[in-house]
């Protein structure tokens, strides 16, 4: 493929994105990309800013998700908004991540997160078919895909014979990888250095998520409890948060949300991780004044989503890392 095609898939899949959600009536927004708080996930890690004329940082990152202002405009009244933004990432560049890339973020306001599960199947279908129209060559098994939901609890007992939701104890999911996993690295001697997310995505990296590049698409939702980010708790079951992820081929492109609307449950878990980041990595956030500022005035009820453009263009036709540094 020469260099002008391999543009042209890059500007295509753009153009496919934003016509999707042109025709869905959504509001094509932008969000400042240099922001004091870029995000509060333990293990995501920000870029922070100096300026060219004194040789100390400032108080400003790059973001690392539009997630915050995107929710400061959903409490403003804007109700189905997307954004095409660059995000920032300090973490090793790989085959499916660039510290520079594109993010795709929208969201619904007065629905529930299923409805963007049916928005992710139809941006899947729609852009394939622009791709294709384009005469943008495309995998063999995206043409007519099948798309496949699973909750995580199903998914561990189809490939591994547990059921996740019994092992939500730190101490009883250490014992079952110790017993019955005993392939899975654990780089601790001792349990008092793991928490349970740990040891979740420990047993998911080295037994699941392999598994799943045999899957065209298929679409996870349900998570347990402990990973609820940002996500409301299930009512009708308290083990599980709603939030969904989709792979495709084995490629993560997607992480969707139920959005929590409670302030101070919010601050609480936001907490426990700026607990964890500094006892880990040693650094400090400021607090996510932008957040919480939008959820006192009132966030609607709403569901939202971020999705990696490179990964779905990848995903769609096997081009990595496509777009500029």
């Amino acid at each position: 493929m020469t260099q002008y095609q391999r543009l042209q898939a890059q500007f295509q899949i753009l153009a496919a994105i934003r016509d999707f959600f042109n025709s869905q009536g959504f509001q094509d927004v932008l969000t400042p990309p240099m922001v004091q708080n870029p995000g509060m996930e333990t293990h995501i890690h920000p870029f922070r800013l100096q300026t060219a004329f004194k040789d100390l940082p400032t108080q400003y990152y790059l973001h690392t998700s539009p997630e915050f202002h995107m929710k400061e405009l959903l409490s403003l009244g804007m109700e189905n908004i997307f954004t095409l933004a660059y995000c920032f990432r300090d973490e090793p560049r790989s085959e499916i991540h660039r510290q520079q890339f594109i993010m795709l973020e929208w969201y619904r306001t007065n629905q529930f997160y299923t409805k963007i599960m049916d928005d992710m199947e139809n941006l899947v279908s729609h852009s394939t078919q622009f791709l294709e129209q384009h005469n943008i060559q495309l995998k063999d098994n995206i043409k007519n895909i099948s798309y496949q939901r699973s909750t995580i609890q199903d998914l561990f007992q189809d490939i591994i014979n547990i059921d996740i939701l019994t092992f939500l104890g730190t101490d009883d999911l250490y014992e079952l990888i110790q017993k019955d996993f005993k392939d899975v690295p654990l780089p601790h001697k001792t349990l008092d250095k793991y928490s349970w997310d740990d040891l979740y995505f420990l047993l998911f990296l080295n037994t699941v998520e392999p598994v799943l590049k045999n899957y065209p698409y298929i679409l996870l939702y349900e998570f347990p409890n402990h990973l609820s980010a940002l996500s409301t708790i299930k009512t009708s079951d308290t083990r599980v948060c709603e939030r969904f992820e989709v792979y495709m081929n084995g490629i993560e492109l997607c992480n969707c949300f139920n959005e929590l609307r409670d302030i101070n449950e919010q601050q609480s878990r936001f907490n426990l991780q700026a607990q964890e980041k500094k006892s880990i990595y040693n650094y400090e956030l400021s607090e996510p004044t932008i957040l919480y500022e939008s959820l006192e005035r009132g966030l609607p009820t709403s569901t939202g989503i971020a999705l990696g453009v490179e990964r779905l263009l990848y995903a769609l036709t096997s081009l990595k890392n496509t777009f500029w540094e």
